[in-house]
């Protein structure tokens, strides 16, 4: 596993980011871990992660692209954050653009915000986590709708490893299927439980055998 890779597991579990226990998700599934991206919220923090998000982009899909588009509102700070880190890190200049959820009828109108998209861009959309891909569900056709762009492909923070709502296969893997482009992750929960299980971090051990059986329960029921 690459550097950044264990030193963004960490970096999550240090931001209150990903956290483990007993949580209902808006699925109604029952999880023994939970992410939350709403908990980066200091300046160091989203520098941080927008860094991250750079170079798992600039691993998996290179700088050839124009925009980088995060669905709101999370997907907001995201991009904001990472076309900072992608100047600063690699030179190259993407411009961002996120969705409102209503359409602005005044001042800078239509239901985009930041950068306008134009015929030929050339997108890569990023999110904080996907579940079922939903958000994708709702946000491909407003990308679709405003340009003739071409997605290059989805970048999430944390690739959960669960079944889509086909119920079958992988909602990374379904997305990929069903929209025909790539979807990548910066780390997946096997990744998490590789780096973390066992493993004394900040004075104690973060996944024990008592929550690796949970996790592992989890997964038979809804992984993939």
């Amino acid at each position: 596993m690459e550097q950044y890779k264990q030193e963004f597991i960490e970096f999550m579990v240090e931001s209150n980011v990903l956290k483990f226990g007993d949580f209902t998700l808006k699925s109604g599934r029952k999880s023994p871990f939970f992410m939350n991206a709403g908990a980066y919220v200091s300046g160091t923090q989203l520098q941080k992660l927008g860094e991250y998000y750079a170079k798992a982009i600039h691993d998996r899909y290179g700088l050839d692209f124009d925009v980088l588009f995060g669905p709101a509102y999370k997907g907001i700070p995201l991009t904001v954050a990472t076309v900072m880190a992608i100047s600063e890190l690699y030179g190259r200049d993407i411009r961002y653009c996120s969705n409102r959820k209503e359409v602005k009828d005044h001042g800078d109108t239509g239901i985009l915000l930041g950068s306008r998209l134009k015929d030929g861009d050339r997108v890569v959309i990023i999110e904080d986590v996907t579940t079922s891909g939903k958000s994708i569900e709702e946000t491909f056709p407003i990308l679709k709708g405003q340009a003739q762009v071409e997605v290059k492909g989805l970048m999430v923070s944390l690739d959960r490893m669960e079944v889509g709502k086909g119920g079958k296969k992988r909602a990374l893997e379904e997305i990929r299927e069903i929209y025909g482009f790539e979807t990548a992750a910066i780390v997946t929960m096997g990744e998490v439980v590789e780096h973390l299980y066992n493993k004394e971090y900040g004075g104690k051990v973060i996944i024990d055998d008592t929550l690796k059986s949970a996790i592992d329960a989890y997964y038979n029921t809804y992984g993939c």
